[in-house]
This record gives C-alpha cells, structure tokens and sequence, in this order.
C-alpha cells in the first residue's frame, strides 16, 4: 500500500500501511530498506533468494523482530535487501527475501540503522469507505 515518512527530532520515524498483516510487513521492510540502500534494485544473475522465520508473542512483536532480522541478514550476508514476501500464520513468519551483494559503487550513501526502536511500535487495524487497512508507525534508529 504505502509507506511515508514523518518528522522525528533524531531518527527516521515511519508512517506504514498496508490491506493486510503481510502487506504491512512489506512495506515497513521497503521503508526500512530506503534508508539503508541508495539503489536497491536486485537484478539478474546478482539476485540473492534466503529464507527467514520469525516468531513472537503479539503482531508488534513480530514487526519489530522481523525487521531487525533482515537488518541482522543485510549486515551478517553483505546484502542490498530488495524484496521481501511475508507468509504471517499466528504469531510466526516465514519470509522469502531477495537482494544482492552489496557493491559500494552501485549501493553507497544509503544511512546505517542501528535497529528497530519498540518504543510506540503498535499496529492499528482502521477502517475505511474503501475497506480495512493496518498502520504502524515504527522508529528507525540511525
């Protein structure tokens, strides 16, 4: 669906949305992956495919735990994340991811994050004419 980003005096601070949980996870890890990355376009034979699960004790939760595992994943594997497709049953997710090893030239002048803030982290289920959607805002510590 979205994702925008909102003033916050120190860090970046993100407004996401999405029709469902997944879409929502989707597009906090596009947010989060737009701070990081200058070009996160993964492309042709460069295309990295990985496998992740998450589990947690509510939805907040496995926002913030799934975020700071791809953080963990780009960091530990040397990867420009580019795409990720979340399957969320219960309180476990299993996520595809896509990206491609990071090449200065190609990938600089993206900012470090140093993780996922729980402060606030809530997700909302709103309702409007058009249906029902979930927002969260989530801080980005840099």
């Amino acid at each position: 669906m979205s994702f925008e980003e909102l003033d916050h005096t120190a860090d970046y601070l993100f407004r996401c949305r999405g029709r469902s949980p997944e879409e929502l996870f989707s597009e906090s890890a596009r947010a989060m992956f737009s701070i990081m990355f200058e070009n996160n376009d993964a492309t042709g034979d460069a295309c990295v495919t990985k496998e992740i699960e998450v589990e947690s004790d509510s939805l907040s939760n496995l926002l913030i735990d799934f975020l700071s595992e791809l953080l963990f994943v780009a960091e530990v594997d040397c990867l420009v994340l580019s795409g990720v497709k979340p399957k969320i049953t219960g309180n476990t997710l299993k996520a595809e991811v896509t990206g491609e090893p990071f090449v200065l030239e190609k990938h600089g002048g993206g900012t470090e994050i140093k993780g996922i803030s729980r402060s606030g982290v809530e997700i909302e289920e709103i309702s409007e004419d058009d249906g029902i959607y979930y927002q969260a805002e989530i801080i980005f510590d840099v």
